[in-house]
């Protein structure tokens, strides 16, 4: 299901809905049949700059529409809302499919697997229309991965931007370890009673 914005971006906050990008872990982005390694890494970007291109566009290899994004986050998100701003000329993904917590997909397995959703998609070239998800699906997300098998009729496609609506439930995982060492009670930081010279001060 796909919905429009009812508001306007400039009264309502639709960056910090599209807040995801943030926790990302950009670092092991990737993404099958790409024409440009790497250029997967320049469609996330905040709300503000969706239809910015200066840093570079996803795009297939000509020949062969067919792309998977792979998308790690730094803690477990639940995604409410996937929006995607394709390319002119019949150049947009017309569906999209999405696994979760499944690594290293290609696609064999894309085409085999049953996705946990799977959305028809329109030319959404100012990134106004967002694709709800089954919400309980997709709530203890640490990985996602979209398959976008086709294009609305070129033989190649090309993505300028997907941002993903929703919020992170956990704390970053790089930063866990080291809040739970900083909590174990250290008895050097605890002086007894004797040391501080005993009783309790009346107010």
């Amino acid at each position: 299901m796909a919905c429009v914005h009812d508001h306007s971006c400039e009264d309502h906050n639709c960056s910090s809905e599209f807040s995801l990008y943030k926790h990302i872990d950009f670092s092991k982005v990737s993404a099958l049949n790409e024409s440009v390694t790497g250029s997967v890494k320049s469609v996330f970007k905040s709300w503000e700059r969706r239809l910015d291109t200066s840093e570079g566009i996803l795009e297939s290899n000509e020949g062969d529409p067919e792309l998977i994004v792979f998308i790690p986050f730094t803690s477990d998100v639940k995604i409410k809302s996937i929006s995607v701003v394709g390319g002119a000329d019949e150049t947009s993904p017309s569906k999209m499919r999405a696994f979760i917590n499944r690594e290293g997909i290609d696609f064999s397995d894309a085409q085999t697997m049953q996705p946990v959703q799977e959305w028809d998609l329109v030319e959404n070239f100012q990134g106004i229309l967002e694709y709800q998800t089954r919400y309980s699906k997709f709530q203890s997300v640490a990985s996602l991965t979209l398959h976008f098998p086709e294009s609305f009729g070129s033989d190649k496609s090309q993505i300028y931007y997907i941002g993903l609506k929703g919020e992170a439930t956990q704390l970053k995982r790089d930063v866990i370890a080291t809040i739970v060492y900083e909590i174990m009670p250290n008895p050097s930081d605890h002086k007894t009673r004797a040391e501080t010279g005993g009783g309790f001060s009346q107010v």
